[in-house]
């Protein structure tokens, strides 16, 4: 039956400085607390022999890693000819493990002001990223619209016409209900507001401005970008995971001639002419309720129409091509992002659909800022 040990010492053999000291009997887990003490009273040693240890673990090595230092007792792992393969094996991996845990950063205290700054500079990093990789790919859509517009060879006609009906001639009916709903909303509340001055029959110029400049264009392209936007994402996010895309490039075609150039294009013109249906659709639904309620003549509706100045139209559709081409390079953009399952598809296609309205509401609130500073 084998002994039971003793704690381990360290013991000097000589008066010189630094010392050099001798480790003997047990430096385990068993004895941790002791040779803490003892590891305490010698810290600073230089040089330790380990001939005289009886029993060594990961415990006592911590601790002569302690006493001398990583680096040194990884030294003395390679130095020391008196140890084992074993104990050489044992110190070696001890010392590689403290340097990997030296290594880790240490988790820092946090505050929940510090947090929520924290969160603000990753969402404005974040956000300014997006950004820049939104205007490269604008600029890699501008390049590949002038390379293909001098050679109609290389003109994708079947698959404009097709995005033309799939964005504009299926989205026509929704768009024509919700503004002439809208016409109505907007005629009944101004008819209610402006009743209590004696003013009701204003309520036609409000829906006819209204419309003109801004609801007529804004509601077309706020429908376009949930549906059109999504549907672009999902198509190509789609064929990104079948590796569809994959396989036009090894075949020697550029996807944003092939898959990006048709649906901008068709957007670019499918969403003025919603905006004009919009446009008509609402005049006619608060042309309605003037009519209706207001007991307002057919004639004096219509001049009121007539009589609007054409500025308001022109601003109006003016901005209907800029966001056709916001939306579809959104969507286009957010469908090359997917990175290959169908959750992420999902994903991207939420974000499609929140950054294309963001942008809408965005780009029109600035228009009108700077209409109304220049007068138009």
């Amino acid at each position: 039956m084998q002994s039971e040990g003793s704690p381990g010492s360290l013991q000097q053999t000589n008066g010189e400085r630094p010392p050099r000291l001798v480790a003997t009997g047990d430096w385990t887990l068993a004895y941790y607390a002791t040779l803490c003490r003892e590891v305490e009273r010698w810290r600073g040693a230089e040089t330790l022999e380990l001939a005289q240890v009886q029993r060594l673990d990961t415990a006592g090595v911590v601790l002569f890693a302690r006493l001398l230092g990583v680096a040194r007792l990884r030294a003395l792992a390679a130095s020391d000819t008196s140890l084992s393969d074993e104990r050489r094996a044992l110190l070696r991996m001890v010392c590689d493990a403290l340097d990997k845990a030296e290594q880790q950063p240490v988790a820092q205290q946090t505050t929940l002001l510090g947090d929520g700054l924290a969160g603000i500079g990753r969402a404005v990093q974040l956000n300014l990223q997006n950004l820049v990789g939104l205007l490269g790919f604008i600029g890699l859509t501008l390049t590949v619209a002038a390379r293909v517009a001098l050679r109609p060879g290389r003109w994708r006609v079947n698959a404009l016409m097709s995005q033309i009906q799939n964005t504009g001639l299926n989205a026509l009916p929704i768009v024509a209900l919700l503004t002439f709903m809208i016409g109505a909303v907007v005629a009944f509340l101004g008819a209610t507001v402006l009743d209590a001055f004696g003013a009701s029959v204003y309520t036609v110029d409000l829906v006819a401005y209204s419309f003109m400049r801004e609801f007529g264009v804004l509601l077309a392209a706020i429908l376009v970008a949930g549906r059109t936007a999504s549907a672009f994402t999902a198509q190509i996010g789609s064929m990104k995971v079948n590796e569809e895309i994959d396989a036009l490039r090894v075949q020697g075609f550029d996807p944003a001639e092939w898959l990006v150039l048709p649906r901008v294009l068709a957007l670019l013109i499918t969403l003025p002419l919603l905006a004009f249906v919009g446009l008509l659709s609402g005049l006619v639904g608060g042309g309605l309720v003037a009519l209706l309620s207001l007991e307002i003549p057919l004639g004096r509706i219509m001049a009121i129409y007539r009589d609007v100045p054409l500025q308001h139209f022109l601003v109006g559709m003016g901005k209907a091509p800029v966001f056709a081409f916001l939306i579809a390079v959104i969507g286009c953009r957010e469908g090359f992002r997917v990175s290959g399952s169908a959750e992420s598809v999902g994903q991207h296609t939420t974000s499609s659909v929140v950054q294309s309205i963001f942008v809408v509401i965005l780009v029109d609130a600035l228009a009108a800022l700077f209409f109304m500073e220049m007068g138009w």
